[in-house]
């Protein structure tokens, strides 16, 4: 049975929760592998919405197993929220399992991301605040808290010190800000110890024993291909590699396990933050795609930057990350434009260019090049097959598809579970 990898093939915010709940009910095991509680997924199930912020979709489907594997971030007092919150919805969580070698985001990591986005004043990256970038910075640089660490005091308590002999001097020195005692520090973490216990497993080698069992295990990334750490619009990106190859360092399964790997993608496009936006809109019909469309963060709160659809970035995210599959999502928000205006290449410096620019410097001058095809008035929420969809409807997502470079086996036609046209199956 196979192994897929879904994530998002633009700057995140595709609607891989709808997605991957889609898919919740055909597979034994859902893994987020990337980020933390950075990332988002709002998922319909009938007439109730769920704002999951860490943990994986999967969580929603019975008899389905949510992972949070090693590549993940962890911050505990969230994580147990977003438990509580779902245990009094009536959702069994009892079935999540936690790699002890996720690492941990401690209260100076947070600290550390907001005073230092604070600092950068008009430099800032536009990050959440929420601690991720600081965590992925200890990990690298081997001061970091795992989350097996919470069950050893002596090394939790060293390896706090270790960190904050470094990081106090900053934020006293630099920053101006009071040092953080590690003795408090390592008593909160060790409060959370007991209550994640039960979750904590070796996770690598439960997927490993599944996959050779001919289980379906699906593989979930947070944010999308442009904001990958290596191959997004750097330095505007997330901490970790949301990209296919992440997949397989972030749960520890090997490249020659994964099956398909399909990538989401909005009928338009939005991001969140700073950084480079060819097609972004200041008019109304920008205006008019965030309202209709929503766009509004789960996690951070904040509206969406909107634009017309980007097929050069779709068809980079192509290349990266191998897909097999794209699932477009959305494409009920773009009902009632007479024309629909189409991203097929930039303009930069004068020349076309139709594949994404490899230097910061181009990209940020890029401007779009644009083919329009005739829009739709009709409704398309009720379309159960392709061939319900009006017939402009139909010649756009073909268009995409032939510009995108991999077949769209999926439509999101509505934001409610049931509201998705399958063209193939995934599995």
């Amino acid at each position: 049975m196979p192994a897929l990898v879904l994530l998002g093939a633009q700057w995140g915010d595709e609607g891989k929760g709808k997605a991957t709940d889609l898919l919740g009910g055909s597979v034994d095991y859902v893994v987020r592998y990337q980020g933390g509680n950075n990332a988002g997924h709002t998922v319909v199930v009938g007439d109730q919405k769920y704002a999951l912020h860490l943990l994986p979709s999967g969580i929603l489907s019975p008899g389905c197993t949510p992972v949070i594997g090693n590549g993940v971030v962890v911050d505990p007092s969230v994580l147990l929220s977003e438990l509580s919150g779902l245990n009094e919805r009536g959702v069994d969580t009892s079935k999540l399992l936690i790699s002890g070698n996720a690492h941990i985001i401690t209260p100076y990591n947070v600290t550390v991301d907001k005073v230092t986005e604070r600092f950068l004043g008009k430099r800032k990256i536009g990050t959440t605040g929420r601690g991720i970038g600081p965590t992925y910075a200890d990990k690298i640089n081997r001061v970091g808290i795992r989350v097996q660490d919470l069950y050893d005091e002596s090394i939790l308590q060293q390896k706090v010190e270790a960190a904050l002999d470094v990081k106090n001097q900053i934020l006293t020195k630099l920053y101006n800000r009071r040092a953080i005692a590690a003795d408090q520090v390592v008593e909160e973490l060790l409060g959370y110890a007991e209550q994640l216990k039960p979750y904590v497993a070796d996770t690598v080698l439960v997927l490993n024993q599944a996959l050779e069992e001919d289980k379906v295990v699906l593989f979930e990334g947070g944010q999308g291909t442009l904001l990958d750490i290596d191959h997004g619009t750097y330095p505007f990106v997330t901490s970790s590699n949301p990209t296919a190859g992440g997949a397989c360092t972030g749960a520890g399964v090997g490249p020659t396990k994964i099956s398909r790997v399909i990538g989401i993608l909005k009928a338009y496009t939005t991001r969140v933050g700073a950084g480079p936006f060819p097609t972004e809109l200041f008019d109304e019909d920008g205006e008019a795609l965030r309202r209709i469309g929503g766009e509004r963060g789960v996690t951070t709160g904040r509206d969406r930057r909107c634009g017309w659809f980007d097929a050069v970035i779709a068809r980079y995210a192509t290349r990266v990350n191998g897909l097999t599959d794209f699932f477009l999502t959305k494409l009920d928000v773009l009902t009632g434009w007479e024309q629909i205006p189409v991203c097929v290449a930039y303009e930069i410096d004068g020349k076309r260019v139709e594949e994404l620019p490899y230097s910061q410097t181009d990209f940020h001058h890029a401007k779009p090049v644009y083919e329009t095809l005739p829009g739709w008035s009709e409704d398309i929420t009720k379309a159960k097959s392709f061939s319900d969809l009006p017939k402009n409807a139909q010649n756009y997502v073909k268009a995409l598809e032939e510009m995108s470079g991999a077949p769209i086996s999926a439509i999101g036609v509505g934001p409610g579970r049931d509201e998705t046209i399958e063209i193939n199956s995934f599995l």
